[in-house]
C-alpha cells in the first residue's frame, strides 16, 4: 500500500513539475512606470497597487508564454499602460469607472528568442481596444484587469499562434 502511494505521488509530481519545465521563459521589464498614462489605484495604496498590477501582468505574460516551446524566451519591455476605465476623483470613494471613452492601451516592445539567443521575432506594439465593452468574450470577466488581459491575449494569439505555439 505504501509503495503504491509512493509511486502515485511520484507520478503526480512528475506531471505537475514537467509541464512548467516545458514552457518558455518570460522576462518582463517595466520602463519608467512613473510616466505611464494610467495606473492609478483609486482608494488602494499606490505602491501596493503598482506591485499587484505588475505581478498580475507578469503572470499573464508567463501564462501566455507557457504555450511557446521550452527553449524560447519571450522578452517584453512595457513602455506605457493605460488601464481600461478611469479613476473617478469626484467622490469620496475613488473607483475605476468603465466607459467607452476610457479604453485600455498597452505599449511595449517584445522579442522571442531561442536558446542560442537568436531573435525569432520582435516588434513594438501599441495595443488599444476601443470596443472593449462590446465584446462577447467573457474569458476574463471575473478577473482583475480582465479587459486589458484579453487585449494582450489577442495580440499574443495573432503574433505567435500560427508560427510558434506548440
Amino acid at each position: 500500500m505504501k509503495k503504491l502511494l509512493l509511486i502515485t505521488l511520484a507520478m503526480v509530481s512528475v506531471l505537475v513539475f514537467s509541464t512548467d519545465s516545458l514552457a518558455a521563459k518570460v522576462e518582463v521589464k517595466w520602463t519608467n512606470p512613473d510616466k505611464y498614462r494610467d495606473i492609478y489605484a483609486g482608494d488602494e495604496n499606490r505602491k501596493a497597487f503598482r506591485e499587484r498590477l505588475f505581478k498580475i501582468f507578469e503572470k499573464h505574460f508567463a501564462k501566455l508564454a507557457s504555450k511557446l516551446p521550452e527553449n524560447q524566451t519571450l522578452k517584453v519591455e512595457v513602455l506605457d499602460v493605460d488601464l481600461a476605465g478611469d479613476v473617478n476623483y469626484g467622490s469620496i470613494n475613488r473607483i475605476r469607472i468603465l466607459k467607452d471613452l476610457y479604453f485600455p492601451r498597452f505599449k511595449f516592445t517584445y522579442q522571442l528568442v531561442d536558446a542560442k539567443g537568436k531573435v525569432l521575432v520582435s516588434g513594438e506594439e501599441n495595443l488599444k481596444d476601443m470596443n472593449y465593452l462590446y465584446t462577447n468574450n467573457l474569458r476574463y470577466n471575473n478577473e482583475s484587469f480582465g479587459y486589458d488581459k484579453r487585449m494582450i491575449e489577442g495580440w499574443f494569439n495573432k503574433t505567435f499562434k500560427t508560427r510558434f505555439v506548440k
